[in-house]
C-alpha cells in the first residue's frame, strides 16, 4: 500500500479513496478482514483518529463491515462493488474531459485523441 497525502483536502477522504480504489481494482480482496486501525495508521503515516473516521465513514456507507471483536472487512457484495467501479470510472471519464476542456478541446477532438490512443495500443 503507497499512498501519498496532500494538503488540499481531508486526510480520511484521501484515505477513503485510496482504500476505495484498491477495493474496485481487486488488490483488496471482497470479504477480506482490514488491517487494524493502528496498522493502517502505521502503514499510511497518518494519525489513528484519521484513520478510524475514515473507516467510520466506509462502514455507514456498507463498503466495510464491523464484526465485532474479531475487525472490519470489506463488503463481499460484488454488485455494490462493481457499481463503485463503474462510480469512480465515470468521475475519472468526467474529470479528465473537464480537463480537456480547459485546454481548449472539443468533445470530438477528445473522442479523436482516444480513438487514436486506443489504435495505438492495439497495434502494440
Amino acid at each position: 500500500m503507497s499512498w501519498t497525502f496532500t494538503n488540499d483536502r481531508a486526510i480520511y477522504l484521501q484515505l477513503m479513496e485510496y482504500i476505495e480504489r484498491d477495493i474496485v481494482s481487486g488488490t483488496m480482496a471482497p470479504g477480506a478482514r482490514m488491517p487494524s486501525v493502528r496498522e493502517l495508521a502505521s502503514i499510511a503515516g497518518i494519525s489513528p483518529n484519521t484513520v478510524q473516521r475514515a473507516m467510520y465513514e466506509m462502514e455507514r456507507t456498507g463498503l466495510l463491515l464491523s464484526r465485532g471483536t474479531e475487525g472490519k472487512y470489506i463488503t463481499d457484495d460484488r454488485a455494490r462493488i462493481d457499481t463503485m467501479r463503474q462510480d469512480l470510472a465515470r468521475q475519472k471519464v468526467a474529470d479528465f474531459y473537464q480537463d480537456m476542456q480547459h485546454l481548449g478541446f472539443t468533445l470530438d477532438e477528445v473522442e479523436t485523441l482516444l480513438a487514436e490512443l486506443a489504435a495505438g495500443k492495439n497495434r502494440e
